[in-house]
């Protein structure tokens, strides 16, 4: 492994990727501890210290969108509107004819596409951002004094101007941080979306490390209250059999049998050659969590604030709590749902099958066209059922250590659910990316034998 890390070093073109790829990571970081210029720093940090539901929300949106919302810095939105935007777009395309047509048309149409989700993405970071400024920073009273409209006034509201300035700041390091992945695309290497995500997410470790030793006592057996030796070695070989787990479902693949038509061309034969048709295990990826998340979190805000106006609202808010029966179950069923949701919108068998038809390709004992596809949706649907159970398990493994171990959430989130999902399908983009570049240069890949 050193000889190959050494190898990756060695290519001058692959350095630099790497390395720029490096510097632009650490700006994205410098910027991620950059407060906003109208926050009362000792307020803010005594919330975001707090235990309340609103900032449990807060670092919950915060882990999949490399943003830093409980801390009001100038990047404080991440990438999430620019995420927002593409997947309204990626919608889009599949039931909006022109939108439909423009993918169908290559690179330009890409481009094109591109286009509409930057613009898309700054009407998202306005909104948003006026939406985080007013409702949080105003609302919370996180505003230094100077900045409101009657100075003399706390309950007054942040003046005009300054509200207008703290909008447009956010905004800026959105759009910037939608840049800097751009950069990473072209110049650098990996996706730069991802990996500024991915870069999110490992900033937390430290922090939750210190967590974990704030909760040990390394003694057998442990102080009450404190995890003793025996509960770090559980959770350490649990985090080991997750990550294996991930892995393994994230690389798996049905492979499908085809075979290309004989072609006779003068004395020479083409084609006739037995190969497979790769469908992922895991074909939605992380969009079903990361939707059925989302969605849960509208219900128990809404339940949050009604709880003071009867028992039965209370009820309700109890069962909608993360570490509740209830909600573990709409958890499950909504990633359920979206995992074939979203696999219908991502996968379409009849062009697939068209496809295959088109270059001379068949499965064998299926007649190319509809047989072909009905074939492929049968088969995708069979493993969506596997992925989709696969998600559902990886989803509330935090939620269960949480619970069960008596960790903090933010240490039990690196078990399982968006999070860990996220930093291994990018570590493995990450890999094959730098693969490509050594095998080019008849080199042996990072995970090669």
């Amino acid at each position: 492994m050193w000889e190959k890390l050494r190898v990756v070093w060695a290519i001058p073109e692959l350095r630099r990727k790497i390395g720029l790829t490096l510097f632009l990571l650490a700006i994205y970081r410098v910027g991620w501890q950059i407060p906003l210029p109208i926050i009362d720093q000792t307020k803010m940090t005594a919330f975001s210290q707090g235990e309340g539901g609103l900032n449990a929300i807060l670092d919950k949106v915060a882990l999949f969108s490399a943003s830093q919302l409980s801390n009001a810095t100038i990047f404080g939105l991440g990438i999430m509107p620019y995420i927002s935007a593409s997947i309204i777009f990626q919608l889009l395309g599949s039931v909006w004819a022109p939108l439909e047509q423009l993918q169908k048309e290559g690179e330009s149409g890409r481009k094109k596409i591109n286009e509409y989700t930057r613009y898309a993405t700054l009407f998202l970071c306005l909104g948003q951002s006026w939406f985080y400024v007013s409702k949080l920073l105003v609302g919370q009273g996180l505003v230094q004094t100077q900045f409101l409209a009657d100075p003399s006034d706390p309950t007054s509201g942040l003046s005009f101007g300054w509200h207008l300035v703290a909008v447009l700041i956010m905004t800026c390091g959105t759009i910037f941080l939608m840049w800097l992945g751009e950069q990473i695309d072209e110049f650098g290497i990996g996706n730069g979306i991802s990996l500024l995500i991915m870069a999110g997410i490992l900033a937390r470790m430290p922090g939750a490390g210190r967590d974990l030793l704030k909760q040990s006592d390394l003694a057998l057996g442990g102080a009450p209250g404190k995890l003793g030796i025996e509960h770090l070695l559980v959770m350490a070989a649990l985090f080991v059999a997750v990550v294996l787990g991930v892995v393994f479902i994230t690389l798996g693949q049905r492979r499908i049998p085809t075979q290309s038509a004989k072609h006779v061309r003068g004395r020479r034969v083409y084609g006739g050659s037995r190969q497979y048709l790769p469908l992922r295990v895991n074909q939605a990826g992380v969009m079903p969590i990361i939707f059925a998340s989302s969605l849960l979190l509208f219900p128990g805000m809404i339940a949050a604030q009604l709880a003071n106006f009867g028992e039965f609202f209370r009820t309700i808010n109890a069962s909608l709590q993360p570490s509740s029966f209830v909600y573990t179950l709409l958890y499950i069923i909504l990633i359920y749902f979206f995992c074939y949701f979203w696999t219908a919108i991502s996968f379409n068998p009849k062009d697939m099958a068209e496809n295959l038809k088109n270059y001379g390709t068949f499965i064998p004992g299926y007649r190319p066209g509809k047989r072909t596809a009905d074939y492929l949706e049968k088969v995708m649907v069979r493993i969506t059922y596997v992925g989709a159970g696969f998600l559902a398990v990886v989803a509330i493994i935090p939620t269960l250590v949480s619970n069960r171990m008596g960790v903090s959430f933010q240490v039990a989130s690196f078990y399982g659910g968006t999070g860990l999902l996220i930093a291994v399908s990018v570590a493995f983009d990450l890999v094959q990316k730098i693969d490509s570049h050594l095998v080019m240069r008849n080199y042996k890949g990072l995970l090669e034998k």
